[in-house]
């Protein structure tokens, strides 16, 4: 099977697909019949029956809420404003040297904390920073792709409301890819963040992506004990961001993009400021791992790390091209040597490992790598085992897991959960076709061609499903059948009452808001479609919470503290809204979390125990000091976001926007 990973990404239809393809949807519930709440009756901890996670693509959260300020009364927030590094209208305030970026003179192995002395700051002169560039974005629009030419043609998305339709037209930057983004305000002289905001540039433009990969990422962080303070004690200065993307790679053209950001007060990504606005915000929500889509997702489902097996379970070594090597190339500056997805962080001698695994082991607490002897985890994309109507994908791909997840420890409670995945039924129309004309080696993408009525399949995310990993998932049609699903099933239980206990939204590529292939409106207006259909069942809403988040940063640089939990992480701030009758009036949580804070939510809130004795769920809640509350005192330590809602106060069951 081809990969599914820049399938998603830069996924095309045929002319007569955008035309005339129609949208295979489902509307089986939970209960039997429409109008019987069935997880009303579950017993919970708390007036939370149901919770539905929403999960965009890339977006930090100084990126998106950096030039924020809080609606509640007595609220305040760690951002770019706040500590004045930016000013209100985006320009650079005061403390702009904050976010100071550094080149890195050349080194022998692979360093995830530069010394000082090998450090030297861009300018806008005579050591220019890498400046933003339209790195895979769309030059015009198209009538075999996004942005389309007409709302007819874009009519092949149905997981947004049709007045919306017209954001899938919009938004092409008329430059080439892969050069200077002269729509940038300065483009060309930049020498920290700028705002992504101009005469020509808006939220509703594609935007140039980045590189978000394990070892690239902890570089950027430049994690040195030496640099740690009292309110940083990880010493994670995040300052080579610009600088790795570089240099990793002869043909990476990401360049300076990742210093980008919008501005929430001048109305960018309105909705998600409305909602921060009207409920509550994390200032301190993290991604979980160092890496890009497909690791953070898994957390998502298990708390925990995946890794290479024999198909039944067993740990064993992958094929070398899959093993990665970040050691630079002889005679480079920093040219990643293998950029591949797999590590043995067990073993010191591995290239990349030891350099980890000692900051870990130096921390001033009880962190540990947590990695098994003779394993190999997953650190980067690489797409499950199973396609998504079940059928082994073989080539390549991860072999199934083992790991067990949160939809295994619900399963055995009785308790009732789906993945609700944009374009998935498509998606399995597409796997039967490919499986019955290649059993040995399916591809979907040739199975688009032949079937541009389902072509849409391929814009399902395969590494964003957690569960598509899992023998204990997939492998059981009757499992499967029952708790993966497409996000038309998702709409249908919530008109017919029967949305399950836990529900997982996963927009496809066209709506996720990934940069370069997507846009941050999309994915608002994919949360809109979700948020109304429950505004139009206000008992079901009134026991719902909503959370909406991203998988991670993507690689956007962010100004806040990272605290290190293990080998794999954790990584920059990303954006978590809070959304329920529970957690109004425009607050802001501080308490650190990051993906597992949702298996931890869900846990408590059903009376479960942790998945394993391994996963990140097993941490306590963090304990900080009113001086800094975004520095836990007994770390590692994870929230479980119970701490986000006033379940003592009555509930105020405002609209979700005005």
């Amino acid at each position: 099977m081809h990969s599914n990973i820049h399938v998603r990404r830069m996924w095309r239809f045929t002319a007569a697909v955008c035309a005339f393809s129609t949208f295979a949807s489902a509307t089986t519930g939970f209960a039997a019949a429409a109008g019987a709440d069935a997880a009303a009756n579950v017993k919970t901890k708390s007036p939370i029956k149901h919770v539905i996670i929403l999960i965009g693509e890339n977006r930090g959260f100084d990126h998106t809420f950096g030039v924020y300020k809080p609606k509640g009364k007595g609220q305040t927030i760690s951002n770019i404003l706040s500590k004045g590094i930016v000013t209100a209208s985006g320009a650079p305030g005061p403390n702009y040297s904050l976010a100071q970026q550094y080149s890195v003179a050349a080194q022998t192995s692979f360093y995830i904390g530069a010394d000082k002395k090998n450090k030297t700051p861009y300018n806008s002169s005579s050591n220019l920073m890498p400046q933003p560039n339209t790195n895979g974005t769309p030059s015009a629009q198209s009538t075999t792709g996004a942005p389309f030419t007409t709302v007819a043609i874009a009519s092949i998305e149905t997981d947004v409301e049709k007045d919306d339709l017209a954001l899938l037209t919009t938004g092409a930057t008329g430059l080439a890819t892969g050069v200077l983004d002269t729509r940038v305000p300065g483009a060309g002289t930049l020498a920290g963040p700028f705002q992504l905001l101009g005469p020509n540039l808006s939220d509703d433009d594609y935007t140039g992506d980045m590189t978000h990969r394990f070892y690239q990422a902890f570089q950027q962080q430049d994690c040195n004990l030496s640099y740690a303070t009292k309110a940083n004690p990880s010493g994670c200065l995040n300052d080579l961001f610009p600088f790795v993307m570089a240099t990793y790679s002869a043909s990476n053209k990401s360049q300076g993009n990742e210093m980008g950001f919008y501005n929430a007060e001048l109305e960018q990504a309105s909705l998600l400021k409305t909602l921060a606005d009207r409920f509550t915000i994390s200032d301190n929500y993290h991604q979980p791992v160092l890496g890009g889509t497909a690791v953070q997702h898994v957390v998502i489902g298990t708390a925990d790390a995946i890794y290479w097996t024999d198909g039944n379970g067993n740990a064993t070594v992958p094929p070398s091209s899959q093993i990665a090597n970040p050691n630079p190339v002889s005679g480079t500056v920093n040219r990643y040597i293998a950029d591949n997805n797999f590590s043995n962080c067990s073993d010191v001698s591995q290239p990349g490992v030891l350099p980890i695994v000692t900051y870990i082991n130096s921390l001033p607490y009880d962190a540990e790598p947590n990695c098994k002897a003779r394993h190999y985890y997953m650190l980067n994309n690489t797409n499950p085992g199973y396609l998504p109507n079940g059928a082994l994908s073989g080539g390549s791909n991860l072999p199934p897991s083992s790991v067990k997840t949160i939809g295994d420890a619900l399963i055995e409670k009785k308790i009732s959960w789906a993945f609700f995945g944009g374009a998935y039924n498509d998606a399995v129309i597409l796997s039967n076709a490919a499986v019955a004309k290649n059993p040995t080696s399916p591809n979907l993408s040739a199975a688009a061609l032949a079937d541009p009525a389902h072509a849409l399949g391929t814009a399902y995310c395969q590494i964003c499903n957690p569960f598509q990993y899992a023998t204990s998932i997939m492998a059981d049609p009757a499992v499967r059948t029952a708790h993966i699903k497409d996000t038309s099933d998702l709409i249908a239980d919530i008109k017919n009452n029967t949305l399950p206990s836990v529900s997982y939204g996963k927009p496809d590529g066209l709506l996720d808001g990934h940069p370069q292939s997507s846009k941050i409106d999309l994915f608002e207006a994919y949360v809109q479609n979700v948020l109304d259909a429950l505004e139009a069942n206000p008992k079901l809403k009134a026991t719902t919470a909503v959370f909406v988040t991203v998988d991670e940063a993507g690689g956007y640089w962010d100004s806040g503290y990272v605290q290190p939990l293990d080998f794999f992480g954790d990584g920059p701030r990303i954006p978590l809204l809070i959304l329920s009758p529970y957690s109004a009036g425009g607050k802001v949580n501080h308490s650190y979390a990051d993906h597992a804070s949702l298996v931890k939510f869900i846990e408590r809130n059903w009376d479960l125990d942790p998945l394993t004795t391994r996963s990140r769920d097993n941490l306590p809640n963090p304990v900080a000091k009113a001086s800094n509350p975004y520095v836990p005192t007994n770390p590692p330590a994870i929230d479980d976001l119970f701490d986000a809602f006033d379940f003592s106060d009555a509930p105020n069951n405002q609209p979700y926007t005005e």
